[in-house]
């Protein structure tokens, strides 16, 4: 009994076994004919690859989409059969880098059953081969299209028939170069010119060498740049746009090199973008935008233009038209910095000149720093005499250029030869240095630049002791030897040598041959840059731009930054401009002044204000002139300069350019006068507390400001004199009117009598009769 009732439970417990095998049976049969077919679906491709052909995606089964992300998937042997075919069609697709950029966030649903006892081995392939030559039929389709269209394949070459299929392993390294060959874009293949081109070009190569050769016709030159210019080539309408607009070798044409730069901005031409900056930053035949002028400059400077980097470090500095800000000031004047750096160090520096047109007018017996050709004629004639010393100055004058002198390495060598063979020691330095250097002139040596050196630094000659310091340092025809660098450049740097100074704060700085130290390097370069020195500055402003060796200070580096700046090649515009206004191109002067005051040289700042408040320029309406003359006094006096300080206050004054205002006069005259110590301001602010205009009516403050003008230059002693006088006056009458005497005299009013400036006739007057005085004295 008991036996028995144990079989009935074992064969229910085998017959609902069997029962509930049929039933997971039934409902994989059911799961598998919904899910449509017996081997994986094929993933939809990237929707930014459907555009290869519409023909690919009839040849493929139609699947259903499932807004769902992949789940992850364990792999097994049975599954990795399956997945074959998947994985092929991805590695033959180009955009398949990786696993998980082969599929769309939204996939078609890969539905993989593991195979049924019933299904055999035989079918498994079938469906296999099924798929893979749907796969390659849509790829064949592809590359008729695309051979069609008459376009590069790059898709990765699917295996040769009798190759084996690859693995899955194989097939994600096949997907992988796909991708590669995808994200590298193809060589660009080499356009040929046209031929309006290869003209253009070659007009603009026969320009060049007219402009560079000594006999050029630079007439003929620019004939040639317009006519390239015409077939649309860059490098020509940018030279011909900079002509007409300074004037360089053609008559001046403003409208002519605007139409050229505009043409320039629109191909992305930074060139052009900077120009038309420049013409709407001062309305050069247009209306004036500083919105504009900010916008091109800004394309410029992203182009790499060092002027729009300029122009763009000075807004910033000064908050010219933008908000204030150092480090977008320091940003723009280190890339212009970096650009003057690399010329210094490959070519020698610029000297510049800046001579001031007021102090000319006001001063015609100063020194505007240019030699005036009558001298040079007399050193000339000393040097054909033998006398050394005029030899050896007539060679660094023509060695270095500068001071109205071109210059000609030719000359200076021969001045320094003669100088040389009577032994004189700074002759043979010179020589020594232009054989280091090398040049179309002399032919670089080391022996006879080392030869001449010696014989110098024997004589205890700084520039011949920092040569050799030189040499041995880079090793330059003599083995490197860090000590002798050093012991050389110190011998130099203790006589006031630039050089030697620059070259030991650069070895502290490395740590060559000493320790590194930072303090010390920034000993010698302040030093260096004390006598101008250009990558004294470069090198201090690099140091106070990191914080290396002292404290991080951006408007150090800034103002460093700006020094280094202004001193590049493009400085040269300053004197071309100066001579441009000696000779009477008074309009051409001014646009250069204008150009180099847009970059945020000072001097060309108040030059160009000084022209404009003389009216002698023909670029800006008369209405005009005191306005634009205002602003370039303001940008001038806000850099430092007194006289633009007290100018300001004159237009503030008498109401050019802008409204009568003596109290903002009076600001003004202040400034100057505490700031900068200016004696014409202390005797305007004399004056208007005698007549207390803008300012309280105080007789006593009148005379103190006057005095504090005598003290101050000795040019300022006879107006103040006069001053005093006429001040004696009015105080006696004063005094009279408190002790009531006036009741005993006639009432008289000066004012009245000869009207507001009486006191300046008085004034007048009684300088004739201390000139006539004088003048019978003497007599």
């Amino acid at each position: 009994m008991q036996l028995g009732s144990r079989r009935r439970m074992w064969y229910r417990a085998w017959w609902l076994t069997w029962c509930l095998l049929a039933l997971v049976a039934l409902a994989g049969l059911v799961c598998g004919e919904a899910a449509g077919g017996d081997g994986p679906a094929p993933a939809k491709r990237r929707s930014d690859d459907s555009g290869e052909s519409a023909e690919k995606s009839k040849l493929q089964a139609p699947v259903s989409e499932v807004h769902l992300p992949a789940l992850p998937r364990t792999s097994t042997d049975d599954d990795e059969v399956k997945e074959q075919p998947l994985r092929r069609q991805a590695a033959e697709t180009p955009d398949s880098g990786s696993t998980k950029n082969r599929f769309e966030p939204k996939l078609v649903e890969e539905t993989v059953r593991a195979p049924s006892k019933e299904t055999s081995e035989e079918e498994m392939q079938k469906s296999e081969r099924k798929d893979g030559e749907m796969t390659h039929t849509a790829d064949d389709a592809a590359a008729k299209q695309k051979a069609a269209e008459g376009l590069e394949d790059d898709h990765t070459a699917p295996p040769a028939k009798g190759d084996a299929e690859p693995d899955a392993a194989a097939a994600d390294t096949l997907s992988g170069k796909a991708a590669a060959a995808t994200k590298t874009p193809p060589e660009p293949v080499p356009k040929e010119l046209t031929e309006e081109e290869k003209r253009a070009i070659s007009l603009y190569e026969a320009a060049k060498a007219l402009l560079n050769s000594t006999d050029s016709d630079r007439k003929k030159a620019y004939e040639l740049l317009e006519e390239a210019a015409d077939l649309g080539h860059t490098a020509s309408q940018e030279s011909i746009g900079e002509a007409y607009l300074f004037g360089d070798g053609v008559p001046q044409n403003v409208t002519k090199a605007r139409l050229y730069f505009e043409a320039l901005a629109s191909r992305g031409s930074p060139t052009g973008q900077m120009y038309l900056g420049f013409i709407y930053a001062i309305g050069l035949g247009v209306n004036s935008s500083q919105a504009k002028a900010l916008v091109y400059y800004t394309f410029g400077a992203l182009g790499g233009n060092p002027f729009a980097q300029m122009a763009l470090g000075y807004r910033y500095w000064y908050g010219n038209s933008v908000l204030t800000s150092c480090e977008a000031a320091l940003t723009y004047y280190r890339k212009v910095a970096k650009v003057v750096e690399h010329d210094v160090n490959k070519g020698g520096s610029t000297l510049i000149q800046r001579i001031r047109l007021l102090d000319e007018v006001e001063n015609p017996g100063s020194s505007s720093g240019l030699i005036d050709d009558d001298l040079i004629q007399y050193y000339q004639f000393l040097a054909d005499k033998g006398d050394v010393q005029a030899q050896v100055g007539l060679g660094q004058l023509h060695y270095q250029g500068g001071r109205g002198v071109e210059q000609d390495h030719s000359r200076a060598l021969g001045y320094f030869t003669q100088a040389a063979n009577t032994g004189n020691a700074n002759a043979m330095a010179f020589l020594g240095k232009m054989f280091l250097e090398g040049g179309s002139v002399v032919p670089q040596s080391n022996e006879t630049a080392f030869k001449y050196f010696s014989m110098a630094a024997e004589k205890g000659n700084a520039v011949g002791q920092s040569g050799l310091g030189l040499m041995y340092l880079h090793g330059k025809g003599v083995e490197k030897d860090y000590q002798k660098a050093f012991k050389y450049f110190t011998l130099a740097a203790n006589q006031g040598w630039v050089d030697g100074q620059l070259q030991l704060g650069n070895m502290y700085y490395n740590g060559l041959g000493v320790l590194r130290d930072f303090k010390m390097a920034i000993k010698y370069y302040t030093l260096a840059s004390q006598s101008g020195h250009v990558l004294a500055f470069y090198n201090l402003a690099q140091m106070h731009a990191t914080g290396t060796g002292t404290m991080r200070s951006c408007s150090t580096a800034a103002e460093l930054f700006k020094n280094v700046a202004e001193r590049g090649r493009w400085s040269e515009k300053l004197m071309q401009a100066y001579s441009d206004y000696r000779d009477g191109r008074v309009d051409i002067a001014l646009v250069k002044y204008a150009f180099l005051a847009e970059l945020g040289y000072e001097v060309a700042q108040s030059n160009s204000a000084f022209i404009l408040d003389r009216g002698e320029s023909k670029h800006f309406p008369k209405n005009e002139t005191f306005a634009w003359a205002l602003l370039f006094w303001n940008r001038a006096a806000t850099q430092g300069y007194s006289v633009a300080r007290v100018k300001l206050g004159d237009y503030h004054y008498y109401g050019y350019g802008t409204n009568i205002d003596y109290e903002t006069a009076a600001t003004h005259y202040r400034m100057a006068s505490e700031q900068q110590h200016n004696a014409q301001a202390m005797f305007n602010l004399g004056y208007m507390h005698e007549q207390g205009l803008g300012l309280k009516k105080d007789i006593h403050l009148a005379k103190r400001y006057y005095d504090m003008a005598a003290e101050t230059s000795a040019d300022a002693q006879l107006p103040v004199a006069l001053a005093l006088v006429k001040l004696g006056l009015l105080y006696g009458f004063a005094y009279l009117q408190e002790q009531q005497w006036d009741k005993l005299l006639p009432k008289f009013s000066p004012s009245d009598a000869l009207g507001p400036d009486w006191d300046l006739y008085v004034m007048t007057v009684m300088a004739i009769l201390l000139g006539v005085l004088v003048y019978f004295r003497r007599a």
